[in-house]
């Protein structure tokens, strides 16, 4: 519940800062586009971090913990 309550806050600072950084484009320079830059860079973090939450880390969750742990126990 924690890492997807951080991951709504990451997702809104993404989106207002990146509606400010448009306002900004927009109102100072708007024959020279620059804000989406930083939408596109973030929006990769942001994607790799929906990843994370919501699919158990790529596959690296609890269950592929126990299952590791598990299998380390066998060997020994």
């Amino acid at each position: 519940v924690a890492a997807i309550k951080v991951y709504y806050t990451h997702l809104i600072v993404y989106i207002a800062i990146n509606l400010m950084l448009f306002a900004i484009n927009m109102l100072t320079s708007p024959a020279s586009l620059w804000f989406y830059w930083p939408l596109f860079g973030w929006g990769i973090a942001v994607v790799i971090h929906t990843l994370s939450v919501f699919s158990s880390g790529f596959g690296l969750g609890a269950d592929w913990e126990q299952r590791k742990i598990q299998e380390f126990m066998e060997k020994e």
